[in-house]
């Protein structure tokens, strides 16, 4: 019950991974041989990966996950146009690979804005337009959520973003419009055209690919500083020995997630409908983080009310039930969920929260396996918990909450005092 943080190695994919593990060692770097069938196999698992984004293959740039990709996105693309502008735009909902690489740039001299989003988890494109400034380089706001799952209107973001710089002198300076979009694979349409978007990341180990194995995809006349230095590969952006391996796993594993994604969207929504139904209904005081529809076929999460997500996680894992409270980046810190204080709900609904992320492998006999155990889970730790909240509590959380290491949150909704 915990796909967002993982997902298993499809058998398909293992199996276009296993010469490349074994006889096909070559490095993909060597004019001999073997290297160059090394570097046929990048080149074909490139353009496999262009033509499901809908972009060219020299776009395509291979990473060891989100986080690097991220990363390289928001920090070279920002240290590339620092002379043309120092202001970034995001969300107080992102990743925080998002967050805490932006934590980073402000102590570099860039000025950070995060946008709020609504009660629902959703962001108001008008909101990204008001921030927007004439020293505005970068906008990040990613695709799906990972905790709560709730999808972002990016094409139009995206619309606003370009319709912005094109009104700039110098069309060179920005903005940027950058989309982490590692929860959206499999689920959602990748392409970047639609999505009018200048960077895009993806993550194999979320799409039954392997881990260590990552995706960014960079508009041409974008340009990015390297953050990792050594040898001339992926076109002199990101140095390093081609994990071959990897790469041929994540291209599968993404055609795969492309070729399957409606039949399996519209399987895994009826069993998400089914679980919320169950769960809303059969345990009283239980709130659904996120809008009920604008969110990921496979993503439930909701607040418990009384009693906290940890007990609530541990108790689940003794029956060997695995689920979280929110993302696998930060399971070992105590902190409350800085997505759900986002919404605007207290701090006692974000350490209340539990998320469950279904998968290709789930059933409705396993979700029936949940709601057999969960209720008296919830009975036992209600019985010995000194917390009782208010289920209609709707208070605004305080803005340091999700500001990450020091970033400050600057207001530009209503919301905010």
């Amino acid at each position: 019950m915990d796909h967002a943080a993982a997902t298993p190695l499809d058998s398909r994919v293992f199996s276009a991974m296993t010469p490349y593990l074994t006889a096909e060692f070559g490095n993909a770097g060597s004019l001999y041989r073997e290297g160059r069938r090394t570097k046929d196999a990048v080149d074909t698992a490139r353009t496999t990966i262009a033509d499901i984004l809908g972009a060219h293959a020299d776009e395509i740039i291979f990473t060891s996950g989100g986080t690097e990709g991220d990363t390289m996105a928001l920090a070279g693309v920002a240290r590339a146009y620092a002379d043309k502008g120092r202001h970034i735009i995001s969300t107080t909902i992102e990743h925080h690979a998002v967050l805490h690489t932006l934590d980073a740039l402000k102590k570099e001299g860039f000025e950070i804005t995060l946008v709020p989003v609504g009660q629902d988890g959703i962001v108001d494109p008008k909101e990204i337009e008001r921030a927007l400034r004439a020293d505005t380089i970068l906008v990040s706001v990613m695709y799906a959520n990972n905790e709560i799952g709730t999808i972002q209107p990016i094409a139009e973001i995206g619309k606003i973003v370009r319709k912005y710089r094109a009104t700039k002198t110098d069309l060179s300076s920005g903005p940027f419009f950058h989309t982490d979009a590692c929860q959206a694979a499999g689920y959602l349409d990748l392409n970047v055209i639609k999505l009018n978007t200048d960077m895009l990341v993806l993550n194999g180990s979320k799409i039954y690919g392997p881990k260590g194995s990552g995706v960014l995809y960079l508009r041409r006349g974008t340009r990015m500083r390297p953050i990792i230095f050594g040898g001339a590969q992926e076109g002199k952006r990101r140095a390093g020995t081609e994990n071959v391996a990897g790469i041929v796993g994540l291209a599968t594993a993404l055609q795969i997630a492309n070729d399957e994604r409606e039949k399996e969207s519209a399987r895994l929504e009826d069993l998400r409908h089914y679980f919320i139904s169950r769960l809303t209904r059969e345990i009283h005081r239980t709130v659904l983080n996120g809008d009920p529809t604008r969110r990921l076929p496979n993503n439930i999460n909701v607040s418990i009310l009384d009693i906290e997500g940890e007990a609530t996680l541990l108790y689940l894992d003794a029956h060997g039930i695995a689920c979280s409270t929110g993302s696998a980046c930060t399971s070992e810190s105590l902190d409350p969920s800085h997505v759900i204080l986002a919404l605007g709900r207290p701090y006692e609904y974000a350490h209340a929260s539990i998320r469950f992320t279904i998968g290709r492998s789930t059933t409705r006999d396993e979700i029936d396996k949940v709601m057999e155990v969960l209720p008296e889970v919830v009975k036992t730790l209600r019985r010995i918990s000194p917390i009782t909240v208010s289920e209609d509590a709707t208070g605004m959380s305080h803005p340091e909450a999700f500001a990450g290491e020091g970033l400050r949150v600057k207001a530009t909704s209503k919301n905010y005092k």
